[in-house]
């Protein structure tokens, strides 16, 4: 009786120790194992099993690539005395050989710029090229082997994700911010007058510093550079970036021309809406104002002058500057265009042939 007792628990160990190799090492197209539910509810997948980072996580990859940009720039009195002024940025490494993208204007006229290193060095810039119309800029150090960012792509960016923004704000060294996207491919007019297309929105906080760092997703990729902190009376947690896909083709072109050929039409430009035709009293109360012309612009060539308000350019109304750029941009150099304007209280028409955007003035 007990031979056979010791028999039959060998076999029952024997098949239970057979289930479990089987358990462990499914045969091939076996069915897989199901979603964890709770109460009946299949459980959201983890951070881990998407990929996706947490907050400090990110944070700790991010920071070892953004690097801290201080200017010195000559400004003048009211007595047209030069006088020194310092101001301070962002930037990210996007190359190991030394090439840091930031903000148009974080270096935009700077005499002096300066990149501090997450590990301390600090390096004179070797070379400062830019971009006013898209606000970039690509800034050259003397340095190899930097640990250079990941580039994610923003068209995937949907309202809701989770984003991280980093920089020197308020220039008193590194600091973070996390929230959500709040809106994708937004415009803004800025200050200057231009205006700034393919815009990520985000309630990350964004302060005077920010500029010029990188906005990134939860895997730790660059999806947006830090740009604008709209600061109005009862506007709060509206920050910007430019997508990363609007950006990288002018970060390559400046790194390789260290400038952006597009075609050209030679005029300074702001939008007109109902206060300004009021203010003015202009003729019509939308459109685009030409506040400057090139000389032996194409602009010029065709006659155009200051104080000319566009309105149509190839049938397409034009109702502001961004209107204006996109129809401009999407142009070919050498291509001719036909632009209506108003010249007081008369409409006028004229032929306009694009010509090749001059290189900057560095």
């Amino acid at each position: 009786m007990r031979k056979k007792l010791l028999l039959t628990i060998s076999l029952v160990m024997l098949v239970v120790g057979t289930m479990g190799l089987f358990a462990c090492a499914p045969l091939t197209g076996a069915t897989p194992a199901p979603t964890p539910t709770v109460n009946g509810t299949p459980t959201p997948p983890t951070m881990q099993e998407t990929g996706m980072l947490t907050i400090p996580e990110v944070v700790n990859k991010i920071k070892p690539s953004v690097v801290s940009i201080n200017v010195e720039i000559t400004t003048y009195d009211f007595f047209n005395r030069p006088a020194k002024a310092e101001g301070a940025g962002s930037g990210w490494i996007i190359d190991g050989d030394g090439y840091i993208v930031t903000n148009n204007h974080v270096v935009q006229n700077a005499d002096n710029v300066t990149v501090t290193l997450n590990d301390g060095r600090i390096f004179q810039a070797a070379s400062v090229k830019t971009d006013a119309l898209t606000d970039l800029a690509v800034v050259k150090i003397g340095a190899r082997d930097l640990p250079a960012l990941s580039v994610g792509d923003s068209s995937k960016l949907e309202v809701g994700d989770g984003v991280v923004a980093i920089g020197n704000a308020l220039g008193q060294g590194i600091s973070a911010t996390a929230g959500i996207v709040s809106v994708v491919n937004a415009s803004l007019d800025t200050s200057s007058g231009q205006t700034l297309l393919g815009l990520i929105q985000t309630d990350a906080a964004i302060n005077p510093g920010n500029s010029g760092g990188p906005l990134v997703n939860m895997a730790g990729e660059v999806i947006g550079i830090n740009s604008i902190k709209v600061a109005e009376v009862g506007v709060e947690g509206m920050g910007y970036a430019i997508s990363i896909n609007e950006a990288v083709p002018v970060i390559n072109a400046l790194i390789e021309k260290g400038y952006i050929v597009r075609p050209w039409l030679g005029i300074g430009i702001s939008t007109v809406n109902e206060f300004v035709a009021s203010l003015y009293n202009l003729s019509v109360d939308k459109g685009v104002l030409v506040t400057s012309v090139v000389k032996d612009s194409p602009a010029d060539k065709a006659r155009l002058r200051e104080g000319d308000i566009i309105t149509i350019i190839d049938d397409k109304e034009i109702a502001d500057t961004g209107e204006l750029i996109k129809v401009i941009n999407s142009s070919e150099v050498g291509q001719t265009v036909e632009i209506t304007y108003w010249r007081g209280d008369t409409k006028e028409m004229a032929n306009v042939t694009l010509a090749e955007s001059p290189p900057p003035q560095y």
